[in-house]
C-alpha cells in the first residue's frame, strides 16, 4: 500500500506490481474518506501532499 501524490502514482502501481505481481486498485483521496483510518499527509516518494492510495 502506497500513499503518492499525483507525480508518482506510475511508479507505485509498479513498486506494487513488482511485490504483489497483480494490479492495484488506486483510491483518490480527495474523493474518499475512512472511518477507522488516517492516510499519511505526504507521498511515500517525496514531500508533496498524498493525493492516491495504491492498494
Amino acid at each position: 500500500m502506497y500513499v503518492v501524490c499525483k507525480e508518482h502514482v506510475e511508479l507505485a502501481i509498479d513498486k506494487f506490481v513488482d511485490e504483489y505481481e497483480d494490479a492495484p486498485d488506486i483510491v483518490d483521496l480527495k474523493e474518499t474518506e475512512f472511518s477507522d483510518w488516517d492516510p499519511p499527509a505526504k507521498c511515500a516518494e517525496c514531500e508533496k501532499d498524498g493525493a492516491f492510495l495504491v492498494v
